[in-house]
């Protein structure tokens, strides 16, 4: 897969004046917007919201307008300000930076986009708030934004000169015992459920759910990404490969459409925004303002498995790649195991593995067999010991008995007062912030993992692994899960390899953050481009296998090409119907989001349509 040189935004311009057509009707009676949006405003482009227009949102909003700057805007000053120094102080905690409406977990991308604030940002606190936003937006014709915990590594959660919808605020977290979706009583029992606004991070759903609980809601494995991005892209855990996605788990949704109107979504009432909710992408089709999504019965145990075996030469790699693939077809392709097996240096592979449903002596003992291979072989070498850890499944999230059993897992936001339950694992530390030099996965499909096929499979691995380094996440491919998951699975919009895919394959990297104007952020940009170059060479040895494997949206490159296919395949048609249906004038655009083929790299021009 190759990277573009240039993006569609460098040289597309604005069209100037505004271009405005008679009023269209949404599809199917769904409501009446009252222009085809051709072009989208500026500051200090005539049409601008005055003054006093902005004065009128922000009471509207009960004052949570708010003006934005990035806290590094005065860092080059004489004496820089507090601002600068707490943005600074703070940098590496994922909780501080997404508290602050400027920034995002991401600083940027090499050659393709960099975090900047928008212009103005409504703090939403409730749903009437973001009513409010979207048809100020709608109005007077702005480029709009919706951030929850901003993890889009594409920038989706960010634009410049834009009006940004904050959701942080709206985080409250509320348990069901017997919920059923409006309107769906003669369909669907009553189950055990939890609804969760747009605002709430995974952590404040595990709180809930697990440790104050007892129950088991499947989410993300990075605890600060925001609960409604990762449920609309689809979403995996660690426990995917048992309890399916986060989006197949969905059961209800309020949703703001463009129109403003609040609407719910469920597999009776508006059941094609429903569907494209499950899987579609962000930012596309609405804003929700809170999900539903079922829980189920926690496992009596979880845990984890580590080991890192280095080699002595390329025939004992190819040797050590065989026989890990072999052994996770044996022992491991089943609902009980997710994480991963990362492949680096050309001699290296380290094994980071979780586990549900089986006791530690178990785990233990399936893994034995694996061992002892490594041990017969001498030109291979443990390089970190073998370790395997299990705990009561309710504590898998519990802050308290994380600190005082495994301190050396977790990272806890740092600042004074902040709320005990808030950690994060220490392997996702690395990410707070950083600027990424190149990003791909690719979905393998489980007939690789046959007898007569998996040495094509070490091959193609090994070959990869002689460029860049690379992970496979088996939690992240539902080959190999309950039937029930993988039914669940497919009525999502996600796309369809991800039914037969034991693994997603993620290649990538990254450098410290750099976000516009702090102080030390120069990115090396010749370095970056060398590293995608690498990247690219990686999967193109991976592609030798799977020619036709499919990107997950979330994890996947920026500058994929045929991305309407790459993230949604067969199901693209479908959800650019409901995308015509439910904003025919797209006034929600995001970076390959549904629809935005009809516009400019930087959402601001219509090119066709409308």
């Amino acid at each position: 897969m190759k990277r573009r040189d240039l993006l569609k935004a460098a040289i597309t311009l604005p069209l100037l004046p505004l271009l405005m057509r008679s009023g269209t009707a949404l599809a199917h009676g769904v409501g009446t917007l009252a222009t085809s949006l051709r072009s989208r405003l500026r500051p200090g482009q005539p049409g601008w919201p005055a003054a006093t227009e902005w004065e009128q949102l922000k009471r509207q909003v009960g004052g949570r307008l708010l003006k934005l700057e990035s806290p590094f805007a005065h860092c080059d000053a004489a004496q820089p300000d507090s601002t600068c120094a707490q943005a600074l102080k703070h940098l590496d905690n994922p909780f501080a930076v997404g508290d602050n409406p400027a920034l995002t977990q991401t600083s940027g991308w090499a050659d393709a986009w960099t975090s900047q604030p928008s212009a103005y940002a409504v703090a939403a606190e409730s749903t009437a708030d973001v009513v409010a936003a979207i048809n100020f937006a709608r109005q007077h014709h702005l480029r709009l934004v919706v951030k929850g915990g901003g993890h889009s590594y594409q920038g989706t959660s960010d634009a410049p000169d834009s009006l940004l919808v904050w959701t942080r605020r709206m985080n409250q977290v509320s348990l069901h015992d017997a919920f059923v979706p409006q309107g769906c009583a003669a369909q669907m029992a009553p189950q055990a459920a939890v609804s969760v606004q747009a605002g709430a991070m995974w952590i404040d759903a595990y709180d809930a759910v697990t440790t104050r609980g007892g129950r088991y809601v499947q989410g993300g494995g990075c605890t600060t990404v925001g609960v409604a991005g990762l449920v609309q892209s689809g979403g995996f855990g660690s426990l995917s490969k048992n309890f399916g996605t986060a989006a197949s788990n969905l059961l209800e949704a309020e949703v703001v459409t463009a129109d403003g109107q609040v609407r719910i979504a469920n597999a009776r009432t508006n059941p094609e925004l429903f569907w494209g909710l499950k899987g579609g992408g962000g930012g596309s089709l609405g804003v929700v303002t809170r999900l539903t999504l079922r829980t189920f019965e926690l496992p009596e145990f979880v845990g984890g498995v580590g080991v890192t075996i280095k080699v002595d030469s390329d025939a004992a790699y190819r040797a050590l790649i065989a026989e890990a693939v072999s052994f996770y077809q044996r022992a491991l392709f089943n609902p009980h195991w997710g994480e991963q097996m990362k492949f680096y240096g050309g001699d290296t592979i380290e094994i980071s593995m979780m586990f549900q449903g089986l006791t530690l002596q178990q785990a233990e003992q399936t893994w034995a067999p694996f061992l002892d291979w490594v041990h017969a072989h001498k030109d291979c070498r443990i390089t970190k010991p073998f370790q395997a850890l299990a705990a009561p499944a309710q504590h898998l999230w519990d802050a308290e008995f994380l600190h005082k059993n495994l301190p050396n897992l977790i990272v806890s936001d740092d600042r004074p007062g902040a709320p005990r339950d808030h950690i994060l694992w220490a392997g996702d530390h690395d990410q707070v912030g950083w600027f990424i030099h190149g990003y791909q996965s690719a979905w393998l499909p489980a007939s690789l993992l046959q007898p007569e096929r998996q040495a094509q499979l070490m091959q193609a691995l090994f070959n990869a692994s002689q460029h860049w380094g690379f992970a496979l996440h088996f939690n992240k491919g539902l080959a190999g899960a309950p039937a029930d998951a993988i039914d669940r699975a497919r009525d999502t919009a996600t796309h369809p390899q991800v039914l037969d895919a034991f693994a997603l394959l993620i290649c990538a990297n990254g450098g410290a953050p750099a976000f516009p104007g702090m102080p030390g952020a120069k990115p090396d940009l010749a370095k970056a481009r060398r590293e995608a170059t690498a990247i690219d060479q990686a999967m193109d040895a991976i592609r030798t296998v799977a020619p036709d494997a499919a990107s997950y949206v979330s994890e996947s490159d920026y500058f994929l090409r045929d991305w309407q296919q790459g993230f949604w395949g067969s199901n693209y048609p479908r959800l650019a119907a409901a995308k015509r249906k439910y904003d025919p004038d797209g006034l929600f655009f995001v970076h390959h989001g549904v629809g935005s083929e009809d516009w400019s790299a930087d959402g601001f021009t219509r090119l066709r349509g409308g």
